[in-house]
């Protein structure tokens, strides 16, 4: 199977599970508002996938952070089986898949920052490359978070399930402290492998 093969199977399965979490999600109004990036970020990736071509490794992670997104969506954070698995097994006192959500979103987006860096040739550096994607994951985390206060003030009480902060006050702050840590993490362990798979992609072309 070609790279191309896979990578079409893996977003027309993305796709497929996105149709289906879309039948009959616990709220609709959150499922809109939780798989909005994916249904933005999809057509972009279509639209530029001859002219800037992303590395396998990135293809797979922004898959992983869709399906992320759409089960929070369909379920709500709040309520999605995994989180209350990890709350059980741990002695949590919250749902926490939401977190696993704002790892994702600095985890991901760090890592395409890095590559649109790296590869424009807008930084040589490995260092600054690392820094400056982890800033553009946090600048993402804030304006979410950001997102979810107008959507609060717009909403009220309609807002709860969006927001998911199940009672925790300093749910802002700990949402942005796990994208550094998603963010942080995608530069220490990825970093080689990530640089490995954008020279074989040179390569090609």
């Amino acid at each position: 199977m070609t790279r191309e093969t896979a990578l079409t199977a893996l977003g027309l399965a993305v796709l497929a599970v996105l149709a289906v979490s879309g039948i009959a999600p616990y709220d609709r109004a959150t499922w809109i508002m939780e798989v909005a990036p994916v249904l933005i970020v999809a057509p972009i990736l279509t639209a530029t996938y001859q002219r800037f071509p992303l590395t396998t490794l990135l293809y797979l992670l922004i898959a992983l952070h869709a399906l992320v997104l759409i089960w929070g969506g369909a379920c709500t954070y709040a309520r999605v089986p995994l989180g209350f698995w990890l709350q059980d097994l741990f002695h949590f006192g919250r749902n926490p898949y939401d977190k696993i959500g704002h790892f994702m979103q600095g985890f991901v987006p760090a890592l395409a920052a890095r590559e649109i860096l790296l590869r424009g040739g807008y930084v040589t550096g490995r260092r600054m490359a690392a820094f400056l994607a982890i800033c553009v994951a946090m600048a993402i985390s804030a304006s979410y978070e950001l997102v979810e206060w107008w959507a609060a003030l717009a909403m009220g009480q309609g807002a709860d399930e969006f927001l998911g902060t199940q009672g925790d006050m300093w749910d802002t702050q700990s949402d942005m402290f796990f994208a550094l840590i998603g963010s942080s993490s995608a530069m220490l362990f990825l970093a080689r492998w990530h640089d490995r798979q954008m020279a074989a992609l040179q390569t090609k072309s």
